[in-house]
């Protein structure tokens, strides 16, 4: 108990969200495997023993060893190395497809959520047609549309500009897959900011700014959205676990990341036919993306329970 007279603490929203945060131990295994995966994606490749498309056709498939770590894949590459930039492929796209869709569904969302019926009636219909479709089903679909028109075009701008960026149309990979897993991710953003929009628009603070003469916009973006935060945070932690498997799934189906790109997915869509007598070169890629997307998921469900009130207790 706190002393007569000895002022009381007061600790912030975020300050025990954190603090709650760090009396979870799960939530800590989800930190320190989400840090080390970021950590991994910045810094690795500058660690790497190798290049990731450094070739030794005298040593294909081998078993760990002192010069690979962990053995090397059907083309003599080093799996650990190809592993660290898989990682930086799979961070990658978590965080830019990750942004792109919470920016479309914030926006989209508070729309919906502070305009007339008319304008909501019709993006909860938009939404509920995108969610309607299996997102891997979609995204397969945009990948496997869109990538073959931008590469030809990329290639003709080359051959008129002769522009560096365009000589190697790789990395076009990686912005389709941005754009495919964004647009199939937003609805569920907009749809829970509009869910938050609708419950906070109602409270005191909203109507008194109201009655000073805030402007809608200016109450949504000042007083709306800040305190709808909370689970739109939780829910970004989850998509961008999401977004990993949603990526190393298009890769494995051959219409993502193409190698050599290094990605756990054409990993082990490379390897898939060797499994029955090389298993590891499968399961080093498959138990990694495993692992990572336990550890964010066990960081999501810190965070919600840190930053849901209801299990918030006075201090």
């Amino acid at each position: 108990m706190l002393a007569e007279g000895q002022p009381q603490r007061v600790r912030s929203l975020w300050g025990d969200a954190f603090h709650k945060l760090l009396r979870n131990r799960l939530s800590i295994v989800g930190l320190v495997i989400t840090s080390l995966l970021l950590l991994t994606a910045i810094f690795g490749p500058g660690l790497a023993p190798y290049s990731y498309t450094q070739q030794d056709l005298l040593r294909p498939a081998e078993l760990p060893s002192r010069d690979h770590w962990l053995g090397t894949d059907e083309l003599g590459r080093d799996m650990f190395t190809r592993i660290i930039y898989g990682a930086r492929t799979a961070v990658l796209v978590a965080i830019f497809s990750t942004t792109l869709s919470v920016i479309l569904g914030l926006l989209i969302g508070t729309v919906a959520g502070y305009s007339g019926k008319l304008t909501d009636a019709l993006i909860i219909r938009i939404t509920d047609v995108v969610m309607s479709i299996p997102s891997l089903l979609l995204a397969a679909m945009i990948a496997a549309t869109l990538k073959q028109p931008i590469t030809q075009w990329a290639r003709s701008v080359y051959a008129q500009t002769r522009w560096s960026f365009l000589a190697n149309t790789s990395w076009l990979d990686l912005v389709i897959v941005f754009g495919g897993l964004a647009f199939v991710t937003w609805p569920a953003y907009a749809r829970l900011i509009r869910g938050q929009i609708l419950s906070l628009r109602e409270k005191e603070y909203v109507e008194a700014a109201r009655a000073v003469g805030v402007t809608g916009r200016g109450i949504a973006l000042r007083y709306l959205l800040p305190n709808g935060l909370g689970p739109i945070i939780v829910f970004m932690t989850f998509s961008l676990s999401s977004a990993m498997v949603l990526e190393s799934s298009l890769s494995f189906l051959g219409i993502g990341v193409m190698p050599p790109q290094a990605s756990w997915g054409n990993m082990i869509q490379s390897n898939i036919g060797s499994w029955s007598y090389r298993p590891w070169l499968v399961a080093v890629p498959a138990a990694t993306l495993a692992i990572v997307t336990l550890g964010i998921n066990f960081l999501g469900d810190g965070l919600n329970d840190a930053l849901n009130p209801r299990s918030s207790k006075s201090i």
